[in-house]
């Protein structure tokens, strides 16, 4: 994704989701320099409650190569989802300062492109 534009990912809960650290692992083919912002949403009907939002600056790998960059991070969030039907949880994210609109790609290609797929962790109930 590129200067200006979102994309996101919602899928549907079917349960409670505690308090605690979210592990997300983002891998990414970066094609121009590109500054993203990524949330992680719990939507129920038309609210959105945003669980957590970051940022990261990207630069694409040198000589045009085309395979994904590793990234991954521990996200504490202080808010339990509890669920209804219905609810969904969301993760965006946010291209900006790019000249190309599609300059954040996650990787879908998985280990094709040297890289994992995006998936996120939740924390475990105790």
């Amino acid at each position: 994704m590129g200067t200006g534009g979102f994309r996101e990912a919602a899928l549907p809960l079917v349960a409670d989701i505690p308090a605690g650290t979210y592990h997300v692992e983002c891998d990414a083919i970066i094609i121009t320099s590109v500054d993203t912002t990524f949330d992680l949403i719990w939507r129920r009907g038309a609210t959105d409650t945003t669980l957590a939002t970051w940022s990261k600056h990207w630069e694409p790998l040198p000589g045009g190569v085309y395979d994904a960059q590793a990234y991954e991070l521990d996200l504490d969030v202080t808010t339990r989802i509890d669920f209804r039907e219905g609810d969904e949880f969301v993760f965006r994210y946010t291209g900006e300062n790019a000249d190309r609109s599609m300059a954040f790609i996650p990787n879908g290609d998985g280990a094709r492109a040297h890289g994992r797929i995006p998936n996120i962790t939740f924390p475990k109930s105790k």
